[in-house]
């Protein structure tokens, strides 16, 4: 009786090591799992020395090098217009707002708000509602509008002052 003890004693035993490693490598893993995820999704981004900005970090770009706070300056009202597609002609609105840097810009972009209203809406109605519906078709007409809208600033103002322009409502019908 006392050798059927100790065999099932022994038994356990290993029962119980065995379990307790297998517990110990799904923490490893699931541990090494996360942290791989961490820096697959969050590592891309290099660090940015203080007093540098993210574009003049990664060799510059055509926005703007002007210090300030980010400010947005919110267009009066949206745009509505039509817009022709091969299927059927869509109603579009687009809600704008754009990013502006300092005080002085800030009020720079609201002194001509007319101008820039009436360069969008040309740059929105020349698009085709085909175009609209993709994702690639919004972020080029947002490139378009950023490149006239500061070309206009530009010719006006004898500075681009708008950094940004940023669609914060796009509804298509």
């Amino acid at each position: 009786m006392a050798e059927e003890d100790l065999k099932t004693d022994e038994e356990g035993g290993k029962k119980k090591s065995k379990l307790m490693l297998i517990i110990i490598i799904v923490v490893v893993l699931l541990l090494g799992g996360g942290a791989g995820a961490y820096f697959f999704l969050m590592g891309g981004e290099e660090p940015v020395a203080e007093g540098e900005t993210a574009t003049s970090a990664e060799g510059g770009s055509s926005a703007p090098q002007n210090k300030g706070q980010a400010i947005y300056v919110a267009m009066p009202r949206p745009f509505q217009f039509n817009s022709p597609g091969v299927a059927r002609e869509r109603l579009v609105q687009i809600e704008v707002q754009l990013m502006v840097r300092g005080e002085d810009n800030s009020d720079r972009a609201k002194k001509h708000i007319p101008m820039i209203e009436s360069n969008l809406l040309q740059v929105f109605s020349a698009s085709s509602a085909d175009e609209l519906v993709t994702e690639l078709g919004k972020k080029n007409l947002r490139d378009k509008s950023t490149a006239q809208v500061r070309q206009v600033m530009n010719d006006l103002e004898g500075n681009p002052v708008v950094e940004q322009v940023l669609f914060t409502g796009f509804v298509i019908q």
